[in-house]
């Protein structure tokens, strides 16, 4: 639930902070007081587009932060792990965004620094925003079938998921038979290079290691005269200049003194000794090395030659001599394609037929599901729409299989197109809703479609931003009721211009607009009950309020307080 919300220099409000409750709230006051900037500041922070327009003239900078208490069953908490952000349902959400007066902005969520993105993934789960724009979006009908999965829930959503893998592997065949069946020219032209650029890296017979040692042994064989003549030195100035023989004669006169002082002596001849053999085992070592040295001038130019093949391939196929044999694969397979050209075209053919019917036979499955849920759904808006003084109303999720001549028309969303369909009057057929619908019929559909998909979102804050516009009498009464009903689901906020809206309310907010210091400033307030009677006064009377309106806007309270408890 939404706690708390912050709101500094953001257009008319200079500074409000507003506490909120569990429940239904409404918000009310003068057209122009600045009701929708609350909403706009929320819309702020669940990532909504924002401009320096938005910024308090002679401000640096507007700022919002808004905290919200959630269960830990809440689907938030995996999206911020997903995301990298801390968080834990035992402390409050937290959510801040500042937009500069240079239009810059910048989020934070639980503290840490976040982008737009991850703040409108976050936003998502936490508050859902519904105004008169959006009964727009239930005259767009590629949006129907969408709200009907939805409904539908995981069944509907995994059979979906089978459907768009088999859909993927039917587009890729399908792309490559197109590619194989165009072009023939090109491809025998492209036959021609295959053939010589697989002749050319076969008849090399690369070895995967070669370069590296061919590189190692060159090196040797560079450099043979020199090694030999070092070598030799080396062996000279060890085994001739009588070191070893002067070691050894040096032992054996610690030896002979070695019982006068053992504990000094001993210890030093072992060293000794040890020094000894292992210059005795490098200088058998050394001679053998040097014995292996040799100089092979043919030897030498083979390498090089091989080298020299060996960078002309690396050149035109691949940095290292493992990309040239993934090169040469690669090639052969597309060689055999070319020459075996109709094998090919006959087996894709056949791979496709069978992707076309695993992808056909899930999309009918699929689509048989929806229409089941096209049902329930149906069913379920009717039910709504009749507390909602539309009883006799018929409505309609239609689902229609999409042909394409003798078989189906696959899309990535299946074979299906879905619409809305309402017939308001008895004995009238059902039409889309852009053909029949009213401003109050739309509002009060886009409140009973809501109220069903409160339970399967699971978002915590639902704003109502003027929905009952169009409305009035016993329809405006009948939405209030809904949104009071629709509170024991979710925490509901409604923007509302009619006292049957907020006079069912659990929590009354008058948002007015004052001039201090010849400068323009919203304030939000919390009602007490008598306020609440004078705010509700206003509303029935307009600009006079008399004891009559005082009295009335008294009498809908208890009436609705005494319908809530039933």
């Amino acid at each position: 639930m939404l706690r708390e919300l912050s709101i500094r220099n953001l257009a008319v409000i200079e500074e409000v902070t507003v506490g909120f409750h569990d429940g239904f709230h409404v918000l009310t006051g003068e057209t122009g007081a600045g009701k929708s900037i609350l909403i706009d500041a929320l819309i702020l922070l669940i990532g909504g587009r924002g401009s320096s327009d938005m910024v308090r003239y002679g401000c640096d900078k507007a700022e919002m932060e808004a905290s919200f208490e959630l269960g830990s069953a809440h689907p938030v908490w995996h999206v911020l792990q997903r995301l990298g952000l801390k968080g834990s349902s035992e402390d409050l959400l937290t959510v801040r965004r500042e937009l500069s007066a240079q239009g810059k902005s910048s989020c934070r969520i639980n503290g840490s620094i976040a982008n737009l993105t991850m703040l409108r993934e976050i936003g998502e789960c936490l508050v859902n925003v519904h105004g008169q724009h959006e009964h727009q979006s239930l005259l767009r009908t590629e949006q129907h079938l969408e709200w009907l999965d939805l409904f539908a829930g995981e069944q509907v959503a995994e059979l979906k998921r089978a459907y768009q893998a088999a859909f993927f592997r039917y587009g890729e065949l399908r792309s490559s038979l197109k590619s194989l069946m165009e072009g023939s020219r090109q491809n025998m032209q492209m036959l021609d290079l295959y053939k010589f650029q697989l002749e050319e890296i076969r008849s090399a017979a690369l070895r995967k290691d070669e370069w590296e040692q061919l590189q190692q042994e060159k090196e040797t064989l560079a450099h043979a005269d020199k090694i030999m003549s070092h070598a030799a030195g080396a062996y000279g100035l060890l085994h001739d200049s009588g070191a070893l023989e002067s070691m050894a004669a040096a032992i054996a006169k610690l030896e002979e003194i070695a019982p006068y002082q053992p504990t000094l002596l001993e210890p030093l001849v072992e060293q000794i000794k040890g020094a000894y053999f292992q210059a005795e085992d490098a200088v058998h070592q050394l001679r053998g090395y040097q014995e292996g040295i040799q100089s092979d001038p043919e030897r030498l130019a083979s390498i090089e030659d091989r080298i020299t093949l060996l960078k002309g391939l690396r050149r035109k196929y691949g940095d290292t001599l493992p990309d040239i044999m993934a090169y040469y694969k690669k090639i052969k397979h597309e060689a055999s394609l070319i020459e075996n050209r109709d094998d090919h075209i006959r087996e894709l053919k056949a791979a496709l037929k069978e992707a076309y019917a695993e992808a056909a036979e899930l999309a009918e499955r699929l689509s048989a599901r929806r229409k089941q849920a096209g049902e329930l759904l149906s069913v379920s808006v009717e039910s709504q729409l009749k507390d909602l003084g539309m009883g006799r109303t018929q409505f309609r999720a239609h689902v229609d299989a999409q042909p394409a001549e003798e078989s189906y028309k696959l899309t990535l969303h299946g074979i299906d197109e879905a619409g809305f369909l309402l017939a308001p009057n008895p004995g009238e057929p059902l039409k889309p809703l852009s053909k029949i619908a009213s401003g109050g019929e739309m509002s009060r559909i886009m409140l009973a479609l809501k109220s069903i998909f409160a339970e399967i979102d699971q978002v915590p804050v639902l704003i109502f931003d003027e929905v009952d516009t169009g409305v009035s009498g016993r329809a405006a009464q009948a939405i209030a009721e809904k949104l009071s009903q629709l509170s024991g689901k979710c925490q509901v906020f409604s923007i509302t211009h009619l006292p049957q809206v907020a006079c069912m309310a659990d929590y009354h907010y008058e948002i007015s607009k004052h001039v201090v210091h010849d400068r323009t400033s919203t304030s939000v307030k919390e009602l007490t009950d008598r306020e609440r009677i004078e705010e509700l006064a206003r509303m029935l009377g307009g600009v006079e309020v008399t004891d009559k309106t005082r009295h009335h806007a008294q009498e809908m309270l208890v009436l609705a307080d005494r319908q809530k408890g039933a």
